[in-house]
């Protein structure tokens, strides 16, 4: 501004001759006009505007700042990296960071992986800084930030979702997770889900952190079939979040599962008998569910079989 100023003054000509008040009328003037010059572009934009091109001097966020439902901390380079590292990204993939703070992580992701990613902030002034830092990062054309309560916004299209809120958070969002599409990617910074175990728990020197596969829904019972088995088997089901349990009927024999897991659509489980002295195990099963049908291969006493089923009652 002071090299505009100097501008208007030199403008006088140089053969004026003015009196004391005379010049300091003109000076007080040539600041105005000068000032009104800086400021049009707040009166025309709006002070978003202003807080756009000179927000990192007005607002500069403090480590443990208070937020809506958490605090501000920022995640470490070594855990997020961790984090990053764990969900194993592939190019199609879309993060969503719920409580996206100055959009360390879903930057971090794009500049490494090149994919799309969305935070969802409450607080306005850090969404306008994550703005900010992604222009500098070179990837605002892969990143978007929305001010918004991640309780109310849409994250329905993430494949991986990013989380450092606090424990109660967490087990807010936990049905909300839960009914996401099967195999979509969760990685929480610090907390857990509670009764809903981790997948993986991520140990580095910068923190803790906490991985989760959303399981497909597959508690009930399934009718399996294939062309050489008579009568079809059977499967009774029990699901805790990925852990399951329950009884396979085969060739008129009911059978335990002793272990079984869901890891997004992907089922596994091994079967046999519960005796006094310990699990014997037979067999085991390894498919998919997807769209309501079971398929897989059935290995029982070394004879591989393949299977495919629906839930007794569901339509085909």
């Amino acid at each position: 501004m002071a090299h505009r100023v100097r501008q208007l003054l030199g403008s006088w000509g140089s053969g004026q001759r003015l009196s004391r008040p005379a010049v300091r009328r003109r000076a007080t003037a040539t600041v105005a006009t000068a000032l009104l010059v800086w400021l049009m572009p707040i009166a025309a934009f709006g002070a978003d505007y202003f807080r756009q091109i000179h927000g990192d001097a007005l607002y500069e966020p403090s480590v443990g700042q208070e937020g809506k439902d958490v605090i501000w901390v920022p995640t470490p380079d070594v855990l997020m990296q961790a984090m990053l590292d764990v969900v194993k990204i592939q190019p199609n993939d879309i993060l969503y960071d719920l409580g996206s703070g100055d959009g360390k992580i879903v930057i971090g992701a794009a500049q490494r992986y090149g994919i799309k990613g969305v935070g969802i902030e409450y607080n306005p002034d850090l969404v306008l800084l994550a703005k900010r830092n992604s222009v500098r990062a070179a990837v605002s054309d892969k990143v978007t930030f929305i001010q918004g309560d991640i309780f109310k916004e849409d994250f329905g299209a993430a494949t991986v979702l990013t989380l450092y809120l606090l424990p109660e958070l967490n087990l807010k969002l936990k049905p909300i997770i839960l009914a996401m599409r099967p195999g979509t990617r969760v990685v929480s910074n610090t907390f857990n889900m509670g009764t809903w175990s981790a997948d993986t728990t991520i140990e580095v020197q910068g923190g803790r952190g906490y991985f989760w596969v959303v399981p497909a829904q597959v508690e009930g019972r399934w009718q399996l079939g294939d062309p050489d088995l008579k009568p079809a088997a059977e499967l009774d089901i029990q699901q805790t979040f990925q852990m399951l349990s329950g009884r396979l009927l085969l060739n008129g024999e009911s059978l335990s599962i002793l272990s079984g897991r869901m890891r997004g659509e992907a089922i596994a489980f091994t079967y046999g008998t519960r005796t006094s002295r310990g699990d014997q195990a037979r067999g085991t099963f390894q498919g998919t569910v997807r769209a309501g049908a079971l398929t897989g291969t059935l290995s029982d006493q070394g004879v591989e079989r393949p299977m495919a089923g629906r839930r007794i009652g569901q339509e085909p």
